[in-house]
């Protein structure tokens, strides 16, 4: 078994500059180099040498996460040596279904029991990731809870400056202005919102099926005073209800599923009013392809990664007007960076948080996701994307006519958007 192992790690690791050693059962080691291991994988039980086998990386991710296979080493360094040895970005880009025929199987069987085409399945998936008790969250995120991907631009020192960044940077791109009604589809722990009212003068609704979350901002919109400006409809994408002057989601649309991408564009448009703005934020692809199976079966239970082709075209079919397609990839693999460092460092609060549900195998899952995400973003042959799509509802007739509104000074005119209409 460990001959055929040899040959497995060869061709995924073999070309990498990565110093990568293997222990296998029998006492036999495969090494990709002479120089002292940045990474030591060894495997404790029969059925993890086989299970890299039949299911190749994944298998050895799944051993590890069982505790079957011990990790020393930065995890990241997995994705890096693979990504080394593996194919260049075009031939990735040309890859729209998963190649090994066993995790496609896989994922196709995960799509058919999880997948979101009734509101049920789709309202539970989000609860499996989201509904976990806020003081996870609170370990890794920063101090606002914003859970999408931050602002990198030049000069921010941390994530919280980097988040504060990314949300006002939103706000500029909506033009919002004193009045508007922002609806915020999947808004979290409302940070958006908590931004846009505080400093736009925008009252604000959150759609979102997940229960922690909302009883979690509806404290928080009271203590900040705003509990008057700030309604949520608990309910899914599908459901939503009234017409409003401005739409954001941020890094939700990859929950809508497979076969419900429609559904979703169909809702934004249905909700925004003519002549509306509206932004969609999301992890993607440039073109439709298999979303990877160890982040649904694991993370994200009927999750999607839109390509981003596909979604504007089904926007054009609802009469919404691209304005803006921006691609934060390296700012989400940075922002991912200080997630893994900071879960990694408040461990042990999360754990006692809830010992039994943060156990060993959720620290193991959860680490493999943030820094396999992070290394993911970061590759030179990788495909994720996470795309901002600035759209209105219409042609749009006031939308500024270059990009200046976005980068000038907060002491500027950024305060009356009124005057940046052609």
């Amino acid at each position: 078994m460990s001959g055929i192992l040899q040959k497995v790690f060869e061709s995924t690791f073999g070309k990498s500059s990565v110093s990568i050693e293997v222990n296998f059962l029998d006492g036999s080691t495969y090494r990709n180099s002479n120089i002292l291991p940045e990474l030591k994988i060894t495997y404790k039980s029969r059925w993890a040498q086989l299970n890299s086998i039949i299911n190749h990386g994944w298998g050895l991710i799944e051993s590890y996460i069982s505790q079957s296979v011990d990790i020393e080493g930065d995890l990241k360094l997995i994705i890096k040596a693979d990504s080394e040895s593996g194919p260049s970005l075009v031939d990735n880009l040309r890859l729209t279904r998963i190649p090994h025929p066993i995790i496609r199987l896989r994922n196709f069987w995960h799509e058919v029991r999880f997948g979101n085409r009734k509101i049920s399945h789709s309202v539970n998936n989000a609860l499996h990731h989201y509904n976990r008790g806020n003081e996870i969250f609170w370990q890794y995120l920063d101090p606002s809870m914003t859970y999408t991907c931050a602002y990198w631009k030049n000069g921010t020192q941390s994530l919280a400056e980097a988040q504060q960044n990314k949300l006002d940077h939103v706000c500029r791109k909506l033009m919002l202005k004193p009045g508007d009604h922002l609806v915020d589809v999947g808004g979290g722990w409302g940070s958006l919102l908590f931004h846009a009212c505080e400093n736009y003068g925008v009252k604000g609704t959150n759609v979102s099926p997940t229960i922690d979350q909302n009883q979690w901002l509806t404290k928080k919109a009271r203590e900040k005073g705003l509990g008057k400006k700030i309604s949520i409809q608990e309910k899914d994408f599908r459901q939503i209800t009234g017409t409003y002057d401005k739409y954001a989601s941020l890094g939700v649309f990859e929950h809508a599923g497979k076969g419900q991408l429609r559904d979703w564009i169909r809702s934004m448009a249905g909700c925004l009013k003519d002549g509306g703005i509206g932004l969609l934020h999301f992890i993607g692809h440039d073109r439709p392809m298999e979303t990877d199976f160890f982040i649904r079966k694991h993370i994200f239970p009927g999750g999607y990664l839109p390509g981003l082709s596909e979604t504007i075209n089904i926007m054009a079919e609802y009469g919404l007007e691209i304005l803006d397609i921006e691609n934060l990839r390296r700012h989400y693999a940075l922002t991912l960076d200080v997630w893994a460092k900071n879960f990694e460092h408040n461990w042990e609060g999360i754990a006692c948080s809830d010992s039994d549900h943060f156990n060993e195998r959720f620290r193991r899952t959860w680490k493999v996701y943030l820094n396999f995400c992070a290394e993911y973003f970061r590759t030179e042959n990788s495909v994720l994307r996470l795309y901002q799509i600035t759209f209105s509802k219409g042609n749009t007739t006031s939308y500024p006519m270059d990009r200046k509104f976005l980068y000038q000074d907060e002491t500027e005119s950024c305060d009356h958007p009124e005057s940046l209409k052609n």
